[in-house]
């Protein structure tokens, strides 16, 4: 029991990091996703026109962000931002004690792939399971072919693996703990690899390969512009490592404000107020006819008499429902204020006449 209970708190001069340092490290990197994500949302919504792109693209955006991140660490450091960031690294997987700073190519690209593939599509898998169940509460249930019904119990079964997907992780962790595994998460055995401490002679061998990158004055064109995007990553990767060791503290209160327990105070914090009707629309509205067309009772899109009237609280806006959802099903924005929007924005109005 005491060899196993050495798991949990880490020796002076053992290279296996404790259990502590493998979950601050994950919670730093997962905590680093949804502060981007805030600040983009916040540049979309008072510029759309200029920042709507990278808020639609966010994901894609990250993902090369996080792919030229994660492939300078791993190249300089052999271990990715978070584990650099709390003095870790990884070694190729097995019983003998660590070597020295390095990863084979195979582990260094499947590193790769897994750190940033993996969370990407989780990502883009649990929005997509968002807005389809948004689609359900807010739309008229169609027909559906064989595809789409087995493409639905493939979704409806998502839940389920992703609780199998924890209980294996919090298993592999128990493992760790009382000293029968020799890594605490799965995609690390599928990489080859495991963690330990950096040290004296690691550090100087990422001081010894900083020195050596120099400018391949004399190269091809592809040499040098690869010397450059190295050169941007590694300017990137150091001024997020210097900010993020002023800013752990600021990525902790992120972390719990971001949480799915504290969602209720922050929609009561940041919910927008209704923007006022923008000033085009009355510019280059036509004047009332006898007729009734161009009077306030037209759809914005269709230019006719509103039917099954509907409004968007992102914007204040009143279109037909068939316009707008439509619409905004097609391009997750409000069609004139240019506002993200998602089709659960969409509210009915009930009026007498209806």
């Amino acid at each position: 029991m005491a060899e196993a209970g050495a798991h949990l708190t880490s020796a002076a001069g053992s290279q296996q990091p404790s259990i502590f340092e493998l979950l601050a490290q994950e919670s730093l990197m997962e905590a680093v996703r949804p502060a981007l994500r805030h600040a983009v949302k916040v540049l979309a919504e008072s510029n759309p026109s200029r920042f709507g792109f990278p808020w639609r693209n966010f994901d894609e955006l990250y993902l090369l962000l996080d792919l030229l991140l994660q492939n300078h660490f791993l190249s300089h450091c052999s271990a990715s931002f978070s584990e650099n960031f709390y003095g870790l690294k990884r070694v190729p997987g097995g019983r003998g004690p660590p070597g020295r700073l390095g990863l084979p190519a195979k582990s260094h690209w499947r590193s790769l792939l897994l750190l940033c593939l993996v969370p990407y599509l989780r990502a883009k898998l649990e929005a997509k399971l968002a807005r389809q169940r948004d689609e359900e509460d807010f739309s008229i249930r169609l027909a559906q072919s064989r595809g789409q019904r087995l493409y639905r119990a493939a979704v409806a079964a998502y839940p389920y693996v992703s609780s199998a997907w924890q209980a294996w992780l919090f298993g592999q962790q128990l493992l760790f703990v009382f000293g029968v595994a020799r890594t605490h998460n799965p995609l690390l055995m599928l990489a080859r690899v495991r963690l330990a401490r950096l040290n004296v002679e690691d550090i100087r061998d990422m001081e010894l390969k900083s020195s050596k990158t120099g400018n391949p004055a004399g190269g091809s064109l592809l040499q040098r512009v690869w010397w450059l995007t190295s050169q941007a990553a590694r300017a990137a990767a150091v001024s997020l490592s210097s900010s993020l060791s002023l800013g752990v503290f600021f990525l902790q209160f992120l972390e719990w404000w971001y949480s799915s327990d504290n969602q209720s105070t922050v929609k009561a914090l940041t919910s927008l107020p209704a923007p006022p009707p923008p000033l085009h629309l009355l510019q280059d509205s036509p004047p009332a006819s006898a007729n009734g067309s161009g009077d306030s009772r037209n759809c914005p899109l269709c230019r006719k008499l509103r039917t099954n009237a509907t409004v968007l609280s992102t914007s204040g806006l009143v279109f037909c429902y068939r316009c707008v959802y439509v619409y905004v099903k097609a391009n997750r924005r409000c069609p004139v204020s240019g506002y993200p929007t998602e089709p659960q924005h969409l509210i009915k109005i009930y009026s007498p006449e209806s």
